[in-house]
């Protein structure tokens, strides 16, 4: 793989097959259409709890082990299912470079999955990548990611064909994110206007370690503010959360810079309002700690 400069790259390996999630295609494909049919038979009983528009914008989506927040993850999904969008612009969250500072794009290559490679959308990728300062062609820094390779075996299954944009966000400043957002934002409008159908997906965990009570308490809120597009209320909440010293709490949302940038992105896009989709923590599951927990939510943007 290229560095920061580099605009070619093979393509990416599934490397956290196996671990994250099944690597034997036939599990890994019954798992996830078992979830992505459970996200839609919850959904139907609430009343179809969808944006207001066919399709959404964009979605908010966690990236745990499927197994943790699969489900969550799966009433994001499964909004896409009725009409699968061309193009997929994935924002993930940077849990391995730590000097990043913008939008790393994933610029060519395939990304390999045990469900089946999936297309990079190049010109889109490429013409991101050319946005100026805040973005840069950085294939390597996708390397050991795995906030968006766990998006692929719901991507394949939910929208077979759809193409995607990778991008991982690192920010020293919520302004720096919120602007690399504004201008993202303004270019895939400008793209959907063009006539290229596309929906903007942000992968994020929310809160980290407390015992389930404090984290269903806090994620409640945190999901509140992503829901009202409100990147200067998040950022608030995840200020004021630490501070809190809540006993085992690490961080609000693992992926703040991503979130920011992609609200930015959305609200520069059009979108107006967010409809929370399901919530859990890792403590839902029958093995889970309900003493040392991480938070999990999916939103749908419109």
């Amino acid at each position: 793989m290229s560095g920061p400069t580099g605009r070619t790259t093979a393509g990416r390996p599934a490397v956290h097959a196996g671990t994250f999630y099944p690597a034997a295609p036939a599990p890994l494909a019954d798992l996830v259409d078992r979830q992505l049919a459970a996200a839609a038979v919850a959904a139907e009983r609430r009343g179809g709890e969808a944006p207001a528009s066919s399709r959404p914008l964009g979605l908010l989506v966690p990236h745990a082990g499927l197994v943790y927040s699969g489900p969550v993850a799966a009433a994001a999904w499964q909004t896409l299912r009725a009409a699968p969008p061309a193009t997929i612009v994935l924002v993930g969250t940077n849990h391995y470079v730590p000097a990043l500072d913008g939008l790393a794009v994933w610029p060519s290559g395939d990304w390999h999955s045990p469900l089946g490679d999936v297309e990079v959308a190049t010109a889109l990728a490429e013409r991101i990548a050319d946005l100026g300062p805040g973005f840069l062609a950085y294939p390597a820094a996708h390397r050991d990611e795995h906030s968006l390779e766990v998006q692929l075996p719901f991507l394949r299954r939910a929208c077979p064909g759809s193409r995607i944009v990778p991008l991982l966000a690192g920010f020293p400043s919520r302004a720096g994110a919120e602007r690399a957002g504004t201008t993202l934002g303004r270019l895939l409008a400008e793209v959907r206007g063009e006539g290229t159908d596309l929906v903007l997906v942000v992968s994020s965990d929310l809160v980290h370690y407390p015992a389930a009570a404090a984290a269903a308490r806090a994620d409640r809120d945190l999901l509140a503010a992503v829901a009202a597009l409100d990147g200067a209320a998040l950022a608030g909440l995840d200020e004021a959360l630490r501070r809190q010293r809540i006993p085992g709490l690490v961080c609000a949302l693992c992926g703040l810079d991503a979130v920011l940038c992609s609200l930015a992105a959305l609200r520069a896009m059009g979108a107006r309002t967010g409809t929370v989709l399901a919530a859990a923590t890792s403590a839902d599951v029958p093995f889970g700690d309900p003493d040392r927990t991480v938070g999990y939510g999916a939103v749908g943007f419109a």
